[in-house]
């Protein structure tokens, strides 16, 4: 901001880079659970539910993987809503 960003800049910018790390985690952890699903559905023994829901269930996936991209995007926003309240001059004498 001392430099001439504005502060939509700056939030654009933090927000943008916490969700790239997320979304690589998202995408890491999706493959993996999708791994380790199948690893492990064939040495549990097989549960009647009185849900008719499986364990591959793309509904649950989605709504997890939404879920958590919800609430890393609020992790994300709360400290970059911070930094454009900064005031660069203090910022600057801290440095």
């Amino acid at each position: 901001m001392a430099l001439g960003a504005l502060q939509k800049d700056i939030l654009r910018l933090v927000i943008g880079q916490g969700m790239v790390v997320v979304t690589i985690g998202l995408a890491f952890g999706f493959v993996l659970s999708l791994v380790l699903l199948r690893l492990l559905s064939s040495s549990l023994v097989k549960l009647e539910l009185p849900l008719p829901i499986s364990a591959t269930d793309p509904l649950t996936f989605a709504s997890v993987t939404i879920l958590l991209a919800l609430v890393a995007l609020l992790a994300c926003y709360v400290p970059a809503r911070r930094a454009t309240k900064v005031d660069p001059i203090e910022a600057l004498r801290y440095e």
